[in-house]
Formats: structure tokens, sequence, C-alpha cells
């Protein structure tokens, strides 16, 4: 069985405005590098379709669906926070994304591919319930999480988050769900200013100061996440793959490099290897330095390739 890599046109049609740092142009420097490198072939491309209203609501309320499709520009652009922003083409942009983490479940469910990674903008872990912010609107991983729960009736499901950002929107999908073992490390105090409040049993969220480097997060993998994930067993494993905890990034202040995202996804293999029949489904969050962005793609894509 293959890779499979999910993306459509329409995540290059959503843009905020110039200078954003989350840019069509985030994509397009992921792509250079994979045909540069020759991993491009190696790849079991699919076009994501969009998701459902039903699948989408399984995590987000239907009021903020309803609202968002009434903020939906016909020109220009539609603020949501000063940091987030609609154009015409961003809730299209922002089913699809979803529609590519669903798609990709089925299809590693149903054996077709090993793992898949979503090549898919707008981000969505800090999309809460009802709550657009952070650059995202729908929560792709949980809303592909629940998926597989609900349609697939599978049991446990784990989600790892390696964004530099809390994913204070995946934690408000599943606190205190039993059936979902959140791990995640984070940059503290930083945005969004959560994740040491509030602590539910089956989130292992790990605060880590500024300018923390790969081996404490190692650390951090070795001696809190992989007990918690090997504990609970998973039946699949998600990521939130961000990359901006990448020394390189500008919008964070940690100290990871291309060997280290390399490395964590290596472990999260042997994980699904072991207790989930190497059921992995990744989708890219944040990563906002071109060039580091492309490269620890890569890397993460390599190890998943590999497997």
């Amino acid at each position: 069985m293959s890779t499979g890599y999910y993306t459509h046109p329409s995540f290059l049609m959503h843009e905020m405005g110039h200078f954003h740092p989350e840019c069509p142009e985030r994509l397009q420097a992921i792509e250079d590098h994979l045909i540069s490198h020759g991993m491009d072939g190696l790849l079991d491309r699919r076009e994501a379709p969009a998701a459902t209203d039903a699948q989408i609501e399984r995590v987000h309320r239907p009021e903020y669906v309803a609202s968002l499709v009434a903020m939906s520009p016909a020109t220009g652009y539609h603020p949501i926070d000063p940091d987030t922003l609609m154009n015409p083409h961003t809730l299209t942009a922002a089913r699809h994304a979803a529609g590519a983490a669903v798609a990709a479940t089925d299809a590693v469910i149903a054996g077709e591919l090993e793992n898949a990674f979503c090549c898919a903008r707008p981000p969505g872990h800090h999309a809460e319930p009802d709550r657009a912010m952070g650059f995202c609107f729908f929560d792709n991983v949980a809303i592909a999480a629940r998926h597989a729960l609900t349609a697939h009736g599978l049991s446990r499901v784990a989600i790892v988050d390696f964004d530099v950002h809390h994913g204070n929107g995946t934690e408000a999908a599943f606190r205190d769900d039993p059936q979902v073992l959140m791990c995640s490390f984070f940059q503290h105090p930083f945005y969004p200013y959560s994740g040491t409040e509030h602590f539910a049993p089956n989130m292992s969220n790990i605060p880590l100061p500024a300018y923390s480097n790969g081996l404490a997060v190692r650390e951090v993998v070795e001696t809190i996440w992989l007990p918690r994930l090997n504990e609970f067993k998973p039946e699949m494993l998600f990521i939130s793959a961000g990359f901006d905890a990448h020394r390189e990034d500008d919008l964070g202040q940690m100290g990871l490099v291309e060997q280290d995202y390399a490395w964590i996804t290596q472990q999260l293999v042997d994980v699904a290897r072991a207790h989930a029949k190497g059921r992995i489904v990744s989708c890219l969050e944040g990563g906002y330095n071109l060039s580091a962005l492309a490269r620890s793609v890569f890397a993460h894509l390599k190890v998943l390739v590999e497997t």
C-alpha cells in the first residue's frame, strides 16, 4: 500500500491579504520541494472532496456553520478576527480541507492506503465548535477523528499535535471524551494562551518554554506521549502536523529541525504499527517559513512513505 496525498485547487484560492503568513505560497513551496527531491512520484495523489454539513457538524455547531455561510463575502474580505479573514473562496477551501481529512480516513480504514497526508489549507486546530480563530475555520483533524468513531465504529483514536501553538479547538472538541486521547506539546505562554488549565484525563498537552529544542521535545515524546499512547492502544492515529516549531519559523520561538520531525513521525509510525494496523492520517497545520516548511514536510512524508 501507498501513502495518500490529498489536495485541491481551492486551497490556492483562499488568501487573507498580501503578506499574510498563512498564504497559498505555503502549498506551492511544499509541492516544488517534493518534485525537486523526487518524492512526487512516490505519493498516491488524490483530489479532496468537500466535506458535507453532516460531517462538519459532528464537531461544529450548525448555527456556527450557517454563520460562516452568511459571512462569506462576494468580493474582498470579511474579518473574523484581526488575523483571520474570509475571501470569496475561503468557505469552499475550508470544506475541501475538512473533506480531505475525511476522505483520507475512509481510504486508510478501507485499506486502500497505508497512511495519508492532507496538504490542505486553511488549517484547523484552532477552530472551536462555535468559533473561527487563528487562521482556522473547521477543525479538519477533529472532523476526521469523529468520522472514524462515528461512521466507521472505531472505539479509540489518538490525535497528536506538534504545532508550536496549542490546538485549543481540538481540545474543545474532545475534552473528557474517553474514546479520544490527545497528545501535544506547545510553546507557552503563547497564542492562543490555553492548554494549561482545566486538565482532562484524556489530554496529554505539554507546555514548553520558548527556545525549547529537539532534545526537550524528544524527552516529552519518550517519557510522556509514548507511554500514554501505548497504554491507550489507539485503533487509528491522527496528526495535526504543524511545522512552525522549526527554529527558522518567525511565528514561534522553538528550536526544532527537520530531523526532529522525522524522529517524531517514526515514533508515531511505530505506535500505529503496534496498535492501529499502521493507520495514520496527517493534516497540515502551521509552518510559515517557506523553506523550513517544505523541508520539514518532506522529512515527515519520507517516513510515512517508507513504512
